[in-house]
């Protein structure tokens, strides 16, 4: 395992932005009353989810109120500071249109992986790690590229960490395909634990 002294964010004292309007989207913590627009746009993805997710999640009979009870969990977590999670909504906030996550980079999923170098880089130097994903009927209209080009503003102009990467999984080839055409570059590989995908860690 590559050696990681990360901080958790409790620690890190963030002021955590609370919304984010775009003119095609609006990025806000989610909460347990989102379930059931979240649930639709996660099974409508549910094929390209398990895969990215490296798990059986969401299955097909996943419902509304396992959903409800997700999130009210990534709720306290936000409250908590501990790790943030936001929906993706349209300007109306009717629909749903994805989700972004924030971890630490001191979080357990990444503490018990098998972390891998691709060059001189330093897990330490990175303070969080950035998941996102957009429903399935959205990839079409190009949304993923607009979502990760603001996100990477909103990243470097609101929140101040010293370091993030943006990490999908191997196997999710359109994410990759599509943060390959960036600038960014792989900087880490992070393998889980009965997962047969790496993760791809970008900066």
């Amino acid at each position: 395992m590559y050696g990681k002294v990360a901080m958790p964010f409790e620690q890190l004292h963030l002021v955590v932005p609370d919304r984010l309007a775009t003119e095609d989207f609006i990025l806000r913590p989610i909460t347990a009353d989102d379930a059931e627009s979240d649930h639709a746009a996660v099974m409508e993805s549910r094929h390209y989810l398990r895969r990215w997710e490296q798990s059986s999640w969401p299955t097909d009979d996943f419902t509304v109120g396992a959903n409800r009870e997700d999130l009210a969990g990534l709720e306290r977590r936000h409250a908590d500071g501990r790790a943030f999670t936001y929906t993706v909504v349209d300007p109306a906030e009717v629909e749903c249109l994805g989700c972004v996550y924030l971890m630490s980079t001191d979080a357990r999923m990444f503490t018990e992986a098998d972390i891998a170098p691709l060059g001189d880089h330093r897990w330490d130097d990175y303070q969080a790690a950035v998941y996102f994903w957009v429903r399935q009927s959205r990839l079409g209209t190009s949304m993923d590229r607009a979502l990760l080009d603001t996100l990477r503003i909103w990243l470097d102009r609101d929140w101040g960490f010293e370091g993030y990467l943006l990490v999908t999984n191997e196997e999710f080839t359109q994410q990759v395909e599509l943060i390959e055409q960036t600038d960014l570059r792989r900087r880490f590989v992070i393998a889980e634990a009965g997962k047969s995908g790496r993760y791809l860690g970008y900066a």
